[in-house]
């Protein structure tokens, strides 16, 4: 795995390093010693998958609070998407500024997106899937958001969202008093 840290502290882009043969190729897409070297996730207590139908599909911007803040590593299986990875954590010297990396099941990337970040996703095709695994396991009473065209963020989507659930269009404006990172 080839590990590139993002201009946000703590955020990977992570790319395969596959080895090919006749057959095709094999590549690791989690090793816990590689990612405990670099101070990253090396418990997982979930793994999700998510099918979206419609290109447009926007999912997020999503966090849990603590004490169940988690890290993911979340990959395409299938389709595009553009993965928003946004730190709200308020000591951090690039709170509240985003990164937006596409992903797609041909070129095999994954981000890493760290605890006290919302994240979100945008399909760019339609039958998107991801695949991702998560450190924390899911609390529902602390389970939140920020509002994925909140100005105060300035996410720059590369497509007009089509498809939003109401929970994810109505989370309020951004106040920072209201985390507890």
């Amino acid at each position: 795995m080839i590990f590139t840290e993002t201009h946000l502290t703590g955020a990977f882009i992570i790319d395969p390093d596959p080895h090919h043969d006749e057959r095709g190729f094999f590549a690791r897409t989690f090793c816990r010693r590689e990612f405990e070297a670099r101070g990253l996730m090396s418990t997982v207590a979930q793994c999700n998958i998510s099918r979206s139908l419609r290109r447009g599909t926007l999912r997020g911007m999503h966090f849990q609070l603590p004490p169940m803040q988690e890290a993911k590593l979340v990959r395409c299986i299938r389709g595009a998407l553009f993965d928003v990875m946004l730190d709200l954590r308020s000591e951090s010297p690039t709170f509240r500024q985003w990164i937006g990396v596409e992903l797609t099941a041909d070129n095999g990337r994954s981000v890493y997106v760290p605890e006290g970040f919302a994240h979100g996703i945008l399909t760019l095709t339609d039958d998107t899937e991801l695949h991702y695994l998560i450190t924390q396991f899911y609390d529902p009473q602390l389970s939140s958001g920020v509002r994925y065209n909140d100005p105060v963020f300035g996410i720059e989507w590369p497509i007009q969202p089509a498809v939003i659930n109401e929970r994810d269009r109505s989370w309020p404006d951004f106040d920072p008093e209201s985390l507890r990172f």
